[in-house]
């Protein structure tokens, strides 16, 4: 595949949100037509927007397909939408049920436009943006590093997150020269750059697999901690289907259980079925699948279940946010109330399978 083709999308490039509160949230699947699924409750169909393409970052979600986990809580037809796309917007109109993205990225849509959305949980604890390198050369291991370097920063929010960053660290932006670039890393290994920003489960694995040792600065890990790859509903289905929302939580926790337990499973379905028309790479896919474990399962995602979010995080979150230019509380963020329903009546839920 090419890897310029990694339009790094996603994430918080300003979701366009011409329109959007004058949008009305139909909710999910349609409760009155009969669902083909195994469960006690009936929701019809629903629809999930991926913040990405059909690969390994969504394991869970294709052995929640794959296992009958979400035919067994109640749902028929589960489509999985593939990205980028305009995740916050699809969701707050009613065209998905549910979507993936991040707190800055959906954090930003709901305080510039009082978006009716909520983040419901999280996979990613540990977001994966990083300011990547090449260890012989730029060899970036530490904020400081990066004075006095030429670093790569697509335009839009990975701007502001890379001068976020900078700020939080105490690094005068006049000591880092930050150039434009695209999500090819090819300036990184052309020597154009001496950083990229870019994202561990991707691009550094790119660049890793050409076989270039690779330094990775994680902004999860100097100052900047969010939770990405979050699920995000709107504040109307959770009002008027909560039911609904705890089955989809249900089975999505079960899909994720497993894609941490079998990495390399995760890997074949992305890259034999879900994703067989990408092209993609078994290699490649694999080493992703097993790196994102480390940002789905902290300690206290091993204590609490899976896509808790700790009140510490969300706060942490909420200050990653501010130092980015988005202003919202934890209250405008989060919803948490439904995932803890549902732990609390089914706490195995909670619990984190054995070698995983």
């Amino acid at each position: 595949m090419n890897i310029g083709t990694h339009s790094r999308r996603r994430r918080l490039a300003a979701v366009s949100a011409v329109g959007i509160l004058a949008l009305t949230s139909c909710g999910g699947g349609d409760e009155s037509e009969a669902s083909e699924g195994g469960g006690e409750e009936s929701y019809g169909d629903i629809s999930v927007a991926l913040s990405w393409i059909e690969n390994a970052e969504f394991a869970g979600e294709f052995f929640a397909e794959e296992n009958g986990y979400f035919d067994e809580v109640g749902f028929g037809a589960v489509e999985l939408i593939p990205g980028p796309g305009p995740i916050e917007n699809m969701v707050a109109s009613g065209e998905a049920t549910f979507g993936t993205s991040n707190a800055v990225a959906t954090g930003e849509i709901i305080a510039e436009e009082d978006a009716p959305l909520k983040i419901i949980g999280a996979k990613y604890q540990r977001n994966p943006f990083t300011i990547l390198s090449l260890a012989d050369e730029g060899n970036i291991a530490s904020p400081e590093d990066l004075e006095g370097k030429t670093i790569g920063v697509q335009a839009g929010g990975n701007e502001a997150l890379f001068e976020a960053l900078l700020e939080v660290n105490d690094i005068d932006p006049e000591s880092v020269e930050m150039v434009p670039v695209e999500y090819d890393p090819a300036p990184l290994i052309d020597g154009e750059v001496d950083g990229f920003f870019a994202f561990v489960t991707n691009e550094s694995l790119t660049v890793e697999l050409m076989g270039n040792e690779i330094t990775d600065l994680m902004l999860s890990e100097n100052g900047l901690p969010f939770v990405a790859e979050a699920f995000i509903a709107t504040e109307e289905m959770i009002e008027e289907e909560p039911e609904m929302i705890k089955s989809f939580l249900e089975a999505e926790i079960q899909g994720w259980q497993d894609a941490v337990s079998d990495p390399e499973e995760g890997a074949r379905l992305a890259v034999e079925q879900y994703g067989e028309h990408l092209d993609l790479d078994m290699e490649k896919e694999t080493r992703q699948a097993e790196v994102q474990v480390d940002l789905v399962l902290t300690d206290e995602v091993r204590e609490n279940g899976l896509f808790t979010i700790s009140e510490d995080l969300q706060s942490e979150s909420v200050d990653s946010l501010e130092r980015a230019g988005v202003e919202v509380t934890e209250e405008d963020l989060f919803d948490l109330s439904l995932l803890e329903e549902l732990l609390e009546e089914k706490p195995e839920l909670a619990e984190i399978p054995d070698g995983a």
